[in-house]
C-alpha cells in the first residue's frame, strides 16, 4: 500500500516550505506591496531609486495628473460646457468664416474643410456638413440688420471668451484680459483664422497638382515619402492649431516647447479618436434605429465633446510642462502650511532685494517660482501679500518685474513674519474670539520671543548674507 514514491522524507522528494516559493514560480505581489511601489516611484526620495527609474517620474506624473483631473469631473465639465456654447455659436462662426472667405474669393471651400474636420462622422459627415452649409447660407445679413449682426457677432465672441475662460482655469490665472484687448485679440482669431487654414490647405492641394511634384511621385522611393508626407498633413495642420490656440488664448505667456509638446499629444489623440470614432460610426446602425433622424445629431455633439476633451488635455500637457512644480503634489493645487508660508515669503523678499543690490531688472512671477520650486498659484498669492503691505511692486515693463517698494534697510524681517501670521485675519475682532488670558501670554511671549531674536534684522542684511 506504502509506495516509495509517496514517502515525502525520501531522498528527490523534500518537501517544500511555504514561506519559500519553488524554483520556477513567479513571487505573487500584493496590492499593499505595489501601491507602495508606485508612492515610493512617484513622491519618494528620488535618490532612494535606482538611476533608471528617476527619469520615469516626470512623464508618471504627469499622467498621474491628466488621469486625476479627469476623474475629478474637471476636464469633462468644462468639455461639457464647451460644446454647450459651441452649439449655440457653430452657425453664426460659420457664417463670419464665410464672409471672410467669401472675401477672398474662396468660400467654396469652406464646404470641404468642413467635411475634414466632420471625418469621424463617416457618412453622416456629409449630412451635417451640408445642413451647416444650408444654414450659412440662409443668414442675410441685411435681413437681420443692426440689431441682428450685433447678435450674430456676440454669439461668436461669446465662444472664444468661454474658450479662453476655461484656458484661464486651466492655467489657474483668475485675471482676464481687459475688455478692449480681448476685443482685438477675438477679431484677431476670426479674420486670420480662416486665412490661415485656406492658406495651409491651399498649399498642399497646390503641391499635389504641381508637374514637378507628379514627375518625383512617379519616382520610388520619393513616391513613397510623398505620399506618407500627404497622409501626415492633416495632423500637422492639427498641430500647428492647436499649438497656436494654446499659445494664443491663454493670459498668460506660454512657452513654445510646452505648446508643441501639447499639441502633438492633442494631434495624435484627435486622429487616433478620429479613426476609432469613424469605425464606431460604421457600426452604430442600432443607434439610427433607436433614434431615427436624431442619430446624426446626437452623435455629432459625442464628438464635439471628445474633440473638446481632447484640446483640453493638450492644454493640460502644455501647462503641466511649463510648470512641473504642480506635479509634485498629489493634489491639483497645494496648500502651504503656516510655516512653509512664513519660508516662500522670506525667499521670495531675500530674491527680490539680492536681485536689487546686484543690479538686475528684478524677476517675474514664473522666474520666481521656478526659483522657489512650488506652483505659480501660491507664490502669487504671497506676492500679492507682499504688495498690499507695502514690500513688493512691480514694474512697468513687459513682462512686470518684481523690485522692493522701499528701501530694504526699512524692511525688517519681524515685520515680514508677523504680515505672512495674521495674513487672512479679520481686522474686526470682536469680544467673543477674544483669547484666553493664558493663551494671550503665550502669543506675547512668542511675539517677544521673535522681536528679541531678530531684532532689527532687516531684509537687505538678510539678502547680503554670504549663502550657506
Amino acid at each position: 500500500m506504502n509506495s516509495s514514491d509517496d514517502d515525502p522524507q525520501r531522498e528527490g522528494h523534500r518537501p517544500e516550505r511555504p514561506d519559500q516559493p519553488s524554483m520556477g514560480s513567479a513571487r505573487r505581489f500584493s496590492a499593499t506591496e505595489v501601491t507602495g511601489a508606485w508612492d515610493r516611484l512617484l513622491w519618494g526620495d528620488p535618490s532612494s531609486l535606482p538611476p533608471w527609474q528617476r527619469p520615469l517620474r516626470l512623464p508618471l506624473r504627469l499622467l498621474y495628473a491628466l488621469g486625476r483631473d479627469i476623474a475629478s469631473g474637471m476636464l469633462t465639465l468644462q468639455a461639457t460646457s464647451l460644446v454647450y456654447t459651441t452649439l449655440l455659436s457653430l452657425v453664426p462662426l460659420l457664417a463670419v468664416s464665410f464672409s471672410v472667405l467669401k472675401g477672398l474669393g474662396v468660400h467654396n471651400q469652406l464646404e470641404p474643410m468642413l467635411m475634414q474636420a466632420l471625418h469621424p462622422l463617416g457618412a453622416g459627415a456629409q449630412e451635417v456638413a451640408q445642413q451647416l452649409i444650408s444654414y450659412v447660407d440662409n443668414t442675410n445679413v441685411r435681413v437681420l440688420g443692426a440689431v441682428g449682426l450685433a447678435v450674430l457677432l456676440y454669439s461668436v465672441l461669446s465662444l472664444i471668451s468661454k474658450i479662453e475662460q476655461v484656458f484661464n482655469l486651466t492655467w489657474r490665472i483668475d485675471r482676464p484680459r481687459p475688455i478692449a484687448e480681448r476685443f482685438s485679440r477675438y477679431l484677431s482669431v476670426l479674420l486670420v483664422g480662416p486665412v490661415l487654414l485656406f492658406s495651409a490647405l491651399a498649399v498642399s492641394a497646390s503641391l499635389r497638382s504641381n508637374t514637378l511634384v507628379q514627375h518625383l511621385v512617379a519616382i520610388e522611393p520619393l513616391g513613397f515619402l510623398m505620399h506618407t508626407a500627404e497622409q501626415l498633413v492633416p495632423f500637422l495642420l492639427i498641430t500647428l492649431a492647436f499649438t497656436f490656440v494654446y499659445s494664443f488664448v491663454p493670459n498668460t505667456r506660454v512657452r513654445y516647447g510646452p505648446a508643441i509638446l501639447g499639441a502633438l499629444v492633442a494631434g495624435l489623440l484627435w486622429v487616433s479618436a478620429g479613426e476609432l470614432f469613424a469605425d464606431f460610426m460604421a457600426g452604430s446602425t442600432r443607434y439610427a434605429a433607436i433614434y431615427s433622424s436624431l442619430a446624426i445629431p446626437i452623435l455629432f455633439m459625442m464628438w464635439v465633446y471628445f474633440a473638446w476633451l481632447i484640446v483640453l488635455v493638450g492644454a493640460n500637457i502644455a501647462f503641466y510642462l511649463q510648470y512641473p512644480e504642480y506635479l509634485a503634489s498629489r493634489e491639483r493645487d497645494m496648500r502651504l502650511s503656516n510655516r512653509l508660508r512664513e519660508r516662500v515669503a522670506l525667499d521670495l523678499m531675500q530674491r527680490v532685494v539680492r536681485d536689487h543690490f546686484a543690479g538686475t531688472e528684478g524677476a517675474t512671477e514664473d522666474e520666481l517660482a521656478h526659483a522657489v520650486g512650488l506652483p505659480l498659484a501660491n507664490v502669487r498669492k504671497a506676492i500679492q501679500i507682499l504688495q498690499n503691505a507695502g514690500f513688493l511692486v512691480t514694474t512697468a515693463t513687459s513682462p512686470p518685474r518684481l523690485v522692493p517698494a522701499q528701501a530694504a534697510e526699512r524692511l525688517l524681517v519681524r515685520d515680514l513674519l508677523c504680515l505672512v501670521r495674521r495674513f487672512g485675519e479679520d481686522p474686526v475682532v470682536t469680544p467673543e474670539t477674544d483669547p484666553d488670558a493664558a493663551i494671550a501670554a503665550i502669543e506675547q511671549r512668542l511675539h517677544e520671543a521673535m522681536e528679541q531674536s531678530l531684532g532689527d534684522m532687516s531684509l537687505k542684511e538678510l539678502a547680503l548674507r554670504e549663502e550657506r
